[in-house]
């Protein structure tokens, strides 16, 4: 089954602390995650920023509101139990409980207010199944992938010469290639059928790797990547990158994981996430700062 979003979490998790004894989040989190059945990948799969498990940011936002709207209190760090308000919403047997549910409590509606800057945004979440880090995560993947659509479009308008010392800015950037230096002289230095040049694996030199950069629009196949591949055995090297602005096709891709070789392909997309995640190209044009309780802080009062 699907994830439950944060709403249709809110009643089972009153229910699941209705004992009135002292819950603690993990627990709570385990016991909810049993009680829908979820897999290990269901419980274990991230967010975007691969910070926080879906579920436990689900569950965390599910109690956070009903503790807003006084249905449970904290009792200590981490520790929470039913309240008496809580334990009233239960006797009147209800189906849901969400946001537009939380509303009939003063409370949560100052709460809510306080985190509105005015009241048209008061209601975006009534009907919404994301948690706020949620929203914030997919408008965040948006505003990338609408980058990576523009880098890419740039690197294609590019001229070769531009895309290797681009080839060459980013595979520094990542930790290969020693200096600028060092990389660009090799890069377009062998001349040696499908390789288009050779790069220090760290800053030491311990191990070459061979780079084909080819700045296409056409899909690559098997034919290309063998002959890449050929290339790197007539100078018996062991590693090498394919680098492309287009994509390859998947008998390319299953050619290239049985080989001997260490090849490694990077299409487009990921060629501009690379180029996003290694400031190449780009420049930062605002930072947020998501920001929460030192509790450490709090723990000698």
């Amino acid at each position: 089954m699907a994830i439950p979003d944060y709403q249709t979490l809110m009643l089972p998790l009153l229910k699941y602390i209705s004992d009135g004894q002292e819950h603690g989040l993990r627990e709570t989190i385990e016991g909810l995650a049993d009680l829908f059945k979820l897999t290990e990948t269901e419980r274990n799969e991230l967010l975007p920023s691969g910070q926080q498990a879906i579920f436990d940011n689900r569950v965390a936002w599910a109690r956070t509101y009903l503790n807003k709207a006084g249905l449970l209190k904290s009792t200590r760090r981490g520790f929470f139990q039913i309240t008496s308000r809580g334990n009233g919403v239960l006797n009147d047997k209800i189906d849901r409980i969400d946001v537009k549910y939380l509303e009939r409590f003063d409370e949560f509606k100052e709460f809510r207010q306080r985190s509105s800057k005015d009241s048209t945004q008061e209601s975006e979440t009534l009907d919404s199944k994301e948690t706020p880090e949620e929203v914030l995560e997919q408008a965040y993947q948006k505003i990338r992938h609408d980058l990576a659509d523009q880098l890419l479009k740039r690197v294609m308008e590019s001229s070769p010469s531009f895309f290797e010392r681009m080839v060459v800015e980013l595979l520094v950037k990542m930790g290969y290639g020693g200096s600028r230096k060092d990389a660009g002289q090799a890069i377009g230095q062998t001349g040696d059928g499908g390789i288009d040049g050779i790069i220090k694996e760290d800053k030491l030199g311990l191990d070459i790797i061979y780079i084909q950069a080819k700045r296409w629009q056409n899909t690559i196949g098997r034919p290309e990547v063998q002959k890449f591949v050929g290339a790197l055995q007539g100078q018996r090297a062991r590693k090498g990158v394919f680098i492309t602005t287009s994509t390859f096709t998947n008998d390319a891709r299953q050619y290239a994981g049985n080989i001997e070789n260490k090849l490694i392909l990077i299409d487009g997309i990921q060629l501009s996430q690379l180029m996003i995640e290694n400031d190449v190209g780009v420049s930062t044009s605002g930072r947020y700062e998501i920001k929460k309780i030192d509790s450490d802080y709090f723990s000698d009062e």
